[in-house]
């Protein structure tokens, strides 16, 4: 008996439909994608790259910049010529002389000019070309190179890369003290900065990651609960461990975020106390995949402490994770004892947990809960000034704190000398 054939209703799938089929999905991973996107990237014209160049950024350590010197840095995605004149002013101009496209870095200073070792094209701290040996006089007013304000403040060459006038410079009171060892160093990882950021909003990997730490011992590996505000300069983030150990840090938008330590020796006698030193730590992205911590760090420690600990510093080396990343990542890590802030073990350990994220953290993949409300709370704040924006409206109004933070320390430390009244103005 034949069987009966019947011919179907249903429209046959082709390619054309089938990719009108997917392209709905394409376009919700895209957008995404794109969000992800925009937290990570912070090249020239992207919405990060824009938000982040609305404030000073550190961009060099001082000290590594001699006067009558110059250095090719790259910030934000962009190469540049960073250069010290001999007044002692730090500049920032374009990578390249604009004759011949070779790098500036490698010509000379002269006063507060840098000259192009190719042909000798002279430029101001303004970009502007005063000098062109080879041509007529008429010449250099015509040509301009790129150029961005700068100054030293606490160690650190910043930068603001905006447009426009620059903003208010933000000082930090406990920088400016009149008395205690302050100091500043810099190093580079191979990660992406907003990783390192979201880090610094994760109080809870203070129990975990900094085990077996000086650091970690103080604090005490209890979890903490977990509050959060936002202000008129950032985000204030409380662990509270205990009634008596309450550790709060105060993060200032966009990328700077303050803390107090124990203040270490390594040869400190047992049971000496010392007044917590106030850190400032900036996260800078230098590319997508590598990122530059910028610290300035304040002891408030006096007389002989201070004489001790400025000749402890004097002699000790820069340690950097990234130089030991083998190591590390094989579970041998170095003392606490070790690098210019006896902190090489903690920094360690934030390396390999940071790092160990990838280049890149492939957010899409995780599965956050309660203690990660500090990183939820930054993302949201990220990305409500990038939709302004990308909406061509101004955000939010950050204002700079102004005094002392108080940040608050075990009830057995020594408080510090520092004054009532606000900080006096530029």
């Amino acid at each position: 008996m034949a069987t009966r054939q019947t011919r179907s209703t249903k429209r046959p799938t082709t390619r054309k439909t089938a990719r009108k089929a997917a392209a709905p999905r394409r376009r919700a991973a895209t957008g995404k994608q794109d969000a992800w996107n925009d937290l990570v990237q912070a090249g020239p014209g992207t919405p990060m790259g824009r938000l982040l160049r609305k404030f000073w950024q550190p961009v060099a350590i001082s000290k590594d910049l001699a006067a009558g010197h110059a250095m090719p840095i790259r910030v934000m995605n962009e190469d540049l010529t960073l250069y010290r004149g001999h007044s002692g002013q730090p500049y920032l101009v374009a990578q390249r002389c604009p004759h011949r496209l070779t790098l500036l870095h490698t010509g000379w200073i002269e006063g507060d000019c840098i000259r192009c070792r190719y042909h000798g094209w002279k430029f101001d701290g303004t970009g502007q070309c005063v000098e062109m040996p080879a041509e007529n006089p008429s010449f250099p007013p015509k040509v301009k190179i790129l150029r961005y304000p700068a100054r030293d403040y606490a160690g650190i060459v910043f930068a603001w890369m905006g447009e426009g006038e620059a903003p208010e410079f933000p000082r930090k009171a406990e920088l400016e003290r009149t008395y205690g060892v302050k100091w500043a160093s810099s190093t580079t990882w191979p990660c992406n900065w907003f990783q390192r950021i979201e880090n610094s909003m994760d109080a809870v990997h203070v129990s975990f990651v900094h085990q077996e730490s000086r650091f970690g011992e103080v604090l005490s590996y209890t979890v903490p609960t977990l509050s959060y505000e936002e202000t008129e300069w950032g985000i204030r983030q409380y662990a509270t461990r205990s009634a008596s150990n309450v550790r709060i840090s105060e993060f200032s938008f966009p990328n700077c975020n303050h803390i107090v330590v124990p203040t270490q020796l390594p040869q400190q006698k047992p049971g000496t106390i010392l007044p917590w030193t106030n850190i400032f730590n900036w996260f800078v992205p230098l590319d997508d995949t590598h990122s530059a911590f910028y610290t300035a760090r304040s002891a408030p420690v006096a007389d002989e402490d201070a004489r001790v600990f400025e000749g402890w510093l004097g002699g000790s080396d820069k340690y950097n994770p990234a130089d030991h990343e083998a190591e590390i990542f094989r579970g041998i890590m170095p003392d606490d004892s070790v690098g210019d802030t006896a902190t090489a073990m903690v920094n360690a350990q934030d390396y390999v947990v940071q790092v160990g994220q990838g280049a890149i953290a492939d957010r899409a993949r995780e599965w956050l809960g309660k203690s990660d409300e500090g990183v939820i709370l930054l993302r949201k704040i990220f990305r409500r000034e990038m939709a302004a924006i990308k909406k061509g409206r101004p955000g939010k109004t950050w204002t700079p704190r102004r005094g002392f933070a108080r940040l608050p320390v075990p009830p057995n430390v020594p408080p510090c000398a520092d004054p009532e009244t606000p900080m006096a103005a530029e």
